[in-house]
């Protein structure tokens, strides 16, 4: 067992997931920080995820991370903090070599700020990678390679579109519409359609559940149950699949628009390539249904969902820290 010990963390807006090279994803945990009154920390990950929606007023569960990027750095730092140790034990003496993952479009003034608070949190050496590298290592694509390759990741806060040649990103965009935005969207659709208003977690359950980028002939349903916003108390409706598809056009409008951007902005022999090998799609987002099939009815490039696409990130911090030589190019580091 060396001496170093290594830990990769992609980073996200809804979930934070770690891991360790040999042992494979060892946390996964919403990030989501539960702070009383007086600025204290009281809980972190899926014990203060439970509490979101449900607290009494002096205690705030919110997520430190808006958009993939760190919009309160205190939190965000005792949020990793939390996780690098939990990770490692509490008998570890060792600091270990931290990547993590940031969205494509992060400005150099946000990139500094994760590896200050990686560093802080106790890292010795932290790294960080683009996501949409870390996701095609991860979904085992030869980044290497002089050939394009597009990846489209979509998390909680950002979908990021990058084509990839020779271990760089060639052209790529990052647009903050992704899951959390499709769930406001079925929020906001019940409130206008029904009058029921519900949490984001029941809309998160719908869109898992039920939801599609394309109609369907043979729709799903569930019983919604939220609060009358007329009468104030609990009621319960069914919806079905294609409403969902309705409530959510506009947002997988903006994510259809942010592949096309990228494709137009590609070099000719690059897209060659990508016509050829298709678009790959990763994150947990990607997961909708039919939306590879979305992408393609609109772009005429087939798309294809990466295995375990939810994983990709973070199995390509994992990758590319096992062969840190190698992929030093495409990582940015800094003590």
């Amino acid at each position: 067992m060396p001496l170093a010990k290594k830990l990769g963390i992609d980073l996200g807006t809804t979930n934070i997931l770690v891991f360790v090279p040999g042992k494979g994803i060892i946390l996964n945990e919403p990030s989501v920080v539960a702070i009383a009154e007086n600025n204290k920390i009281l809980a972190i990950g899926a014990e203060a995820k439970t509490m979101v929606g449900r607290t009494p007023d002096d205690i705030v569960a919110y997520r430190p991370m808006k958009d993939g990027v760190i919009a309160d750095y205190r939190v965000t730092e005792a949020m990793l903090k939390h996780y690098i140790n939990k990770s490692l034990g509490r008998w570890n003496l060792f600091k270990p070599d931290v990547l993590i993952s940031v969205p494509a479009g992060v400005t150099s003034t946000e990139r500094r700020a994760v590896m200050e608070a990686a560093t802080k949190a106790g890292a010795k050496n932290a790294y960080v990678v683009k996501e949409p590298i870390l996701a095609a290592i991860g979904a085992g694509v030869p980044i290497h390679e002089a050939a394009g390759n597009m990846i489209v990741d979509i998390g909680g806060g950002t979908i990021d579109v990058a084509v990839i040649s020779l271990g760089g990103i060639v052209a790529s965009t990052s647009v903050k519409v992704a899951g959390n935005k499709i769930d406001a969207a079925i929020v906001d659709y019940m409130k206008k359609t029904y009058n029921l208003t519900i949490g984001d977690k029941t809309a998160e359950d719908i869109k898992i559940e039920i939801g599609s980028a394309i109609p369907l002939e043979e729709e799903l349903s569930l019983s919604v149950k939220g609060r009358d916003s007329v009468v104030g108390l609990p009621r319960t409706i069914d919806i079905k699949t294609n409403e969902v598809v309705k409530a959510i056009a506009r947002e997988l409008r903006e994510m259809v628009k942010a592949i096309k951007d990228v494709l137009q902005e590609t070099p000719p022999e690059l897209s060659s390539d990508i016509i050829d090998r298709g678009i790959i799609m990763t994150g947990g987002s990607s997961q909708l249904r039919n939306l590879p099939e979305l992408v393609f009815r609109r772009t005429g490039v087939k798309a294809e969902l990466a295995k375990d696409a939810y994983f990709c990130v973070a199995k390509g911090t994992g990758i590319a820290l096992e062969h840190l030589d190698m992929y030093k190019k495409s990582i940015i580091s800094k003590r």
